[in-house]
């Protein structure tokens, strides 16, 4: 019997557990295995977070783990679309099957689940939260090292939803050169503090252009703050990315996996030891 039980006036003769504080598991949940959800954040749009949500999973993949992404962006959904993954998600008598990319990655997204993807998807908070709620628990996502989830900007319903409702077990910030960015990661960093999971560490994306003739590095939007931004909140600074129209153009195509890029693989990298560190300090 649960300690939740002792204020119950049928708890002398009750037989079930449905007080227990022990939340109880969907066939779904008892057919994955998932070490790791990782939430991926960012204060304002625009600063190209599903793209860097993509490419974080197609480079953990190439290092060998297994990676899945949960596109919590309900009304806005990118990742089906950056992945080339098309058609409607498969359904078994144990829940929803993710939706698999090319090269392995494991997705999920409202896009998986209705006509066409181009279709609007007009709905209020409380059934939004309630879709990505299910994302987890009734989706089949087998085993994965790591599920990341690609949140919407801000701070609204479906982040507040997530750090309460999931077992988020760090945060990766995304923000870009912008100083109104910067600004508004600072609330998103004190929101996650809030919550207390640790903060793996903060990417600066689209932090400069590399000409293609001269290889001259163009800040387009400024001088590069992210450094700055990650010593003054006490964050792990996981480093910069360029703005790279190869990139915007694997993605329109649905081919991100045929990205190369060293950077994003040394970034990777440097999220899987900050991982590893978190969990090494957690034992201790």
């Amino acid at each position: 019997m649960s300690e939740a039980c002792n204020s119950c006036s049928a708890a002398g003769s009750c037989t079930t557990d449905s007080c227990s504080n022990e939340p109880k598991l969907t066939e779904a949940q008892k057919a994955s295995h998932i070490d790791k959800v990782i939430a991926v954040m960012s204060g304002k749009g625009g600063v190209g977070k599903s793209s860097v949500t993509g490419m974080l999973a197609v480079s953990l993949m190439r290092q060998g783990y297994k990676v899945g992404i949960l596109d919590a962006d309900i009304t806005g959904p990118s990742i089906p679309k950056i992945f080339g993954v098309t058609g409607k998600a498969g359904v078994s008598n144990a829940g929803i099957l993710a939706s698999k990319s090319r090269g392995g990655v494991k997705v999920m997204s409202l896009n998986l689940m209705i006509e066409t993807e181009d279709d609007p998807v007009i709905l209020r908070g409380p059934l939004i939260t309630q879709i990505v709620n299910q994302f987890y628990t009734d989706v089949i996502w087998g085993e994965l090292d790591y599920l990341l989830i690609d949140l919407p900007p801000g701070t609204g319903d479906v982040p507040i939803t997530v750090f309460q409702s999931l077992p988020i077990d760090g945060v990766v910030m995304v923000t870009s050169p912008q100083s109104l960015a910067n600004m508004v990661v600072r609330k998103a960093i004190k929101m996650v503090r809030n919550y207390k999971p640790p903060i793996y560490g903060l990417i600066e994306n689209m932090a400069y252009v590399q000409c293609p003739d001269c290889t001259k590095r163009i800040e387009v939007f400024g001088k590069p703050q992210g450094q700055e931004e990650a010593d003054r909140t006490s964050i792990p600074y996981l480093g910069e990315l360029p703005l790279d129209p190869a990139l915007a153009e694997l993605s329109d195509a649905g081919k991100i996996e045929d990205y190369q890029s060293p950077i994003f693989d040394q970034i990777a990298k440097r999220l899987a030891d900050e991982i590893r560190k978190q969990s090494e300090k957690n034992l201790a």
